[in-house]
């Protein structure tokens, strides 16, 4: 079972000082939030990221995958009622999907909140149908890389527009798209869901619809440093042969973002060899 380091944590750092310090903590790769690479990162160029996944590889490394994938450039939404804004949108997703696959990464998860909202004076019915659209055309991107693209629930908290696995897995099997998965986020799920993560998995995974597992507590910090127990979740996930990766995506950095990913790298590894997974 891989694990991986959600890049933004490191965001304070050069992509060489990430790779550096991630590798040194025993991670196996990054899943890279496409704004800590440019503030246009629908604009880097084939070339740019043949080096950015050189100096990622030059480490022992590798690109698992993109996610916050709308946070740049500014003003993005699938749900707008502009329709302009989200054929805008859309030609973004369609390059990170791109820029994805030459990273060499496999899977992208897509959560941006604020860009699948309710737009005032619409319903909640509208923005889906809206979400539907925009997913529909980066999954057959995806498909045509050989990509898996995720739709992530969220809690309540931050969207109105999928909130539990049920829905996004929903939603899923509606659309029939074939490279379009769900994904679980440990922390949305501590706040979403009513069934523990153990039984979410036991539930979830061997439906298929899971792309990917992403792991913080529900406090939003680093595994480990909340109340949310990890050994049982990793143990489902090896019930049940998970392959994927697992990217370690805290929030709240404590004590900062360089000491929370090394606190989550070794509480995560520790449980990964009493598991022997």
């Amino acid at each position: 079972m891989r694990i991986g380091l959600c890049n933004e944590v490191l965001a304070a750092l050069p992509l060489e000082r990430q790779c550096e310090y991630a590798a040194a903590l025993g991670y196996d790769g990054l899943e890279i939030a496409p704004f800590t690479l440019d503030d246009a990162p629908e604009r880097i160029t084939t070339a740019q990221a043949a080096r950015i996944r050189a100096t990622v590889e030059s480490f022992g490394l590798v690109v698992t995958g993109l996610h916050w994938l709308l946070v740049r450039p500014e003003g993005l939404s699938l749900t707008d009622p502009d329709a302009a804004l989200r054929e805008r949108t859309l030609q973004v997703m369609e390059r990170l999907v791109g820029l994805c696959a030459e990273l060499g990464g496999a899977v992208l998860v897509h959560g941006s909140p604020r860009q699948r909202a309710v737009a005032p004076g619409e319903d909640k019915a509208t923005a889906l149908g809206r979400l539907q659209e925009g997913l529909a055309r980066a999954a057959r991107a995806a498909a045509a890389h050989g990509l898996v693209y995720c739709i992530e629930p969220l809690s309540r908290h931050e969207t109105e527009v999928v909130n539990t696995i049920e829905e996004a897995a929903g939603l899923v099997r509606a659309m029939n798209e074939p490279a379009l998965r769900t994904m679980l986020d440990c922390s949305a799920a501590g706040l979403a869901e009513s069934a523990p993560v153990p039984e979410l998995i036991d539930r979830w995974l061997p439906t298929g619809l899971i792309g990917h597992v992403q792991v913080n507590d529900p406090n939003r910090r680093a595994p480990g440093q909340g109340e949310m127990r990890f050994a049982p979740i990793l143990a489902a996930l090896k019930r049940h042969a998970y392959a994927g990766a697992i990217g370690v995506e805290p929030f709240d950095y404590v004590p900062d973002g360089p000491g929370a990913a090394a606190f989550a790298a070794g509480y995560l590894r520790g449980l990964r060899e009493a598991l022997d997974c």
